[in-house]
């Protein structure tokens, strides 16, 4: 199995906090957070991880390394400008082979089971695979309108107004290879541009709802509770 961790956000509404470390590098429970994300992929079976970097790119590898201490491999891109999350992605097609892999936003903290998201990509016979979890205030995020089997019928990035649904995109996705064919070169955003291209193309995406929501480090007042915990 493969991954892509998304790892190259600048996070500037942490201030302070990511003027001297790159966001997926924030502690939490004693260890950066995306640490937290390669020992979560490495659980469910994955082999070699792709990170795309930009804000202060030399700290993710400095910490990480190869991967070898984690039992897998880490291929590494610096983004000189930005690509957004679906072209991070996208400039890793030529590793990434003919298989489903991952997609990981390595800003987020989760134990989700990567193996149930998974299986269940595959049984539906989906393009892509979204993980879900449950969210009053639906303002800030991505929101995906379910049918009972868990297809998605439709996506909103950060809707206004009276929401459609109140299940929220967790950053985590499995996405088959030919998937990568719709990204566009240059930037591109899951969220905004891909997912619903990909919808109205007809293609099959499915939904996987979890009962534990994401920790996000978005602002200090998030990463406050998050250190708490």
């Amino acid at each position: 199995m493969k991954a892509v961790l998304l790892a190259a956000g600048k996070g500037e509404r942490l201030g302070a906090v990511t003027q001297a470390i790159p966001k997926p590098m924030v502690a939490i429970n004693g260890k950066p957070v995306i640490e937290w994300n390669v020992e979560l992929c490495r659980r469910h079976g994955v082999e070699r991880l792709f990170v795309n970097l930009h804000h202060l790119p030399e700290a993710i590898p400095a910490h990480l390394g190869d991967g070898s201490r984690y039992g897998l491999a880490i291929d590494y891109a610096v983004e000189p400008e930005l690509l957004g999350t679906a072209g991070g992605v996208k400039q890793f097609a030529p590793g990434l082979g003919d298989e489903p892999f991952f997609v990981v936003y390595a800003d987020n903290y989760s134990d989700y089971d990567l193996g149930r998201l998974y299986r269940a990509h595959r049984a539906a016979g989906a393009d892509m695979t979204i993980a879900l979890f449950h969210l009053d205030d639906v303002r800030l995020s991505g929101v995906a309108m379910l049918e009972a089997d868990g297809t998605i019928r439709g996506f909103v990035e950060k809707p206004q107004g009276e929401p459609p649904s109140h299940w929220v995109n967790a950053g985590i996705y499995v996405v088959n290879a030919s998937v990568l064919a719709e990204i566009p070169q240059g930037f591109s955003d899951f969220g905004r541009d891909v997912i619903p291209a990909l919808l109205a193309a007809g293609r099959k995406l499915s939904g996987v709802t979890f009962g534990e929501k994401v920790t996000a480090i978005d602002t200090p007042e998030l990463l406050r509770r998050a250190q708490e915990g």
